[in-house]
């Protein structure tokens, strides 16, 4: 029997390596509360185990809610969990696949634009025509390879020297799309838009730009598994991958992350392990001494998140001035179209996360500002956000920056 299963999960592995689409016909997410030990540890060892569940968020707390994706299989499995762990829950999605076909309907044309979700290789075309048209502001380099050797590009926009530099890292989290459209609508707005207070923001910052930090994992989840998160390296015949969000050096694997190479939120072997993370971080530090500011673009939860996420109560320095740019920021996204957003620590708002991008920019690195941005939704689509909304996120999250970063000019992080 054991050698049965193996053999099956064998193919199974072998069918993913080979590129075959995989499917999630009639698979629902519900929406779990944590609300005690019994519970949280149950649904960690689930996690280590999972036999075909698949967990949206990692179980790291009590009094936190995680979407858990149960296939159609698993149903009387899941009901008899929930009611012997009285595990609190409600149907969010009831056919996973129909939201993945609705989000990625047959293209008729090829043209790049934000009503759609764009291929790795078209977001770097894209790039490089931006670079043609604008080629005294708009620069593309590439910075290193990934494991499977694409390109990692890095973006930077300077209409003056001088100025102050924000960095923001997209997509390090391959299932998280739009990140990167947002990313691309953005550059677009500071190159083309007319409006004084984006025209204040492009013009007098210097802008580096990592639009697809984990392109491995970004195409395998256009070709292969939607709901991927991790980057694509081989840590052993069965399990693929690294959380690049638990990977960097800085309070690694103190919290929220794990030793299991299977689960999502494998922290890798030992810190800044990956290729990807090191070309991030290499990046990084060669601009540095220039920036006052690390954003770090993910979906989804609609929240803007500071150091630390290790362990609650753990503030920076200048915690209550991040807050209130935090504060200026949530309102401005709420004003354009009534999106709730939440702010303060990873910690203390959403759940203990260790070796983070954000954490390790502020904490090693003594940069003024990090933060990371958790887009739209809240829980309704998840990943899988409606490509319509597109705009309406970049636009409200371009709010969000101008306010944030006025504020932080007041509160003298963020000068120019």
């Amino acid at each position: 029997m054991i050698f049965k299963a193996v053999v099956l999960l064998l193919c199974c592995v072998a069918g993913l390596l080979r590129g075959e689409q995989v499917r999630y016909d009639n698979y629902r997410v519900y929406e779990v509360a944590i609300a005690d030990q019994t519970q949280l540890e149950a649904l960690q060892y689930l996690e280590s185990f999972p036999d075909g569940f698949l967990f949206w968020e990692s179980p790291v707390q009590t009094n936190m809610k995680i979407n858990l994706v149960v296939p159609p299989h698993k149903y009387a499995q899941f009901d008899e969990l929930a009611s012997q762990l009285a595990l609190e829950n409600r149907l969010r999605v009831p056919n996973l696949q129909q939201l993945i076909d609705d989000e990625s309907p047959k293209r008729s044309r090829r043209a790049f634009g934000w009503e759609e979700y764009q291929t790795l290789e078209e977001i770097y075309d894209w790039l490089d025509e931006k670079v043609a048209e604008f080629p005294s502001i708009v620069s593309v380099e590439t910075v290193g390879q990934s494991y499977e050797d694409r390109d990692i590009k890095a973006v930077k926009i300077s209409y003056k020297e001088g100025n102050p530099g924000i960095f923001i890292e997209s997509n390090i989290h391959a299932r998280e799309w739009i990140t990167s459209a947002t990313v691309t609508w953005l550059i677009n707005e500071f190159l083309t838009s007319t409006a004084p207070e984006v025209r204040d923001l492009a013009e007098n910052y210097d802008w580096y730009i990592l639009p697809v930090v984990n392109p491995d994992g970004f195409n395998y989840t256009k070709t292969t598994n939607r709901l991927w998160r991790k980057n694509r390296y081989p840590h052993n015949v069965l399990c693929y991958g690294v959380d690049m969000n638990r990977n960097f050096p800085g309070h690694w694997m103190e919290g929220g992350a794990s030793a299991v190479p299977c689960t999502d939120t494998f922290a890798g072997p030992e810190p800044g392990s990956e290729i990807e993370t090191q070309h991030i971080m290499n990046y990084f530090v060669s601009v540095k001494d220039k920036v006052q500011a690390y954003l770090s673009f993910h979906s989804y939860g609609q929240y803007i998140l500071f150091p630390y996420g290790h362990r609650d109560a753990e503030y920076s320095e200048n915690y209550y001035d991040m807050m209130e740019m935090g504060e200026a920021a949530a309102i401005a996204i709420y004003q354009r179209f009534g999106t709730p957003y939440e702010f303060g620590t990873t910690a203390d708002v959403l759940y203990i996360a260790s070796g983070s991008s954000p954490d390790w920019a502020h904490g090693t690195h003594g940069t003024p500002v990090a933060a990371t941005f958790e887009f739209r939704d809240n829980g309704v689509y998840g990943f899988i956000l409606p490509p319509e909304q597109i705009i309406p996120n970049a636009m409200e999250v371009l709010d969000g920056l101008v306010a944030f970063v006025r504020k932080g000019k007041e509160l003298g992080h963020i000068n120019v």
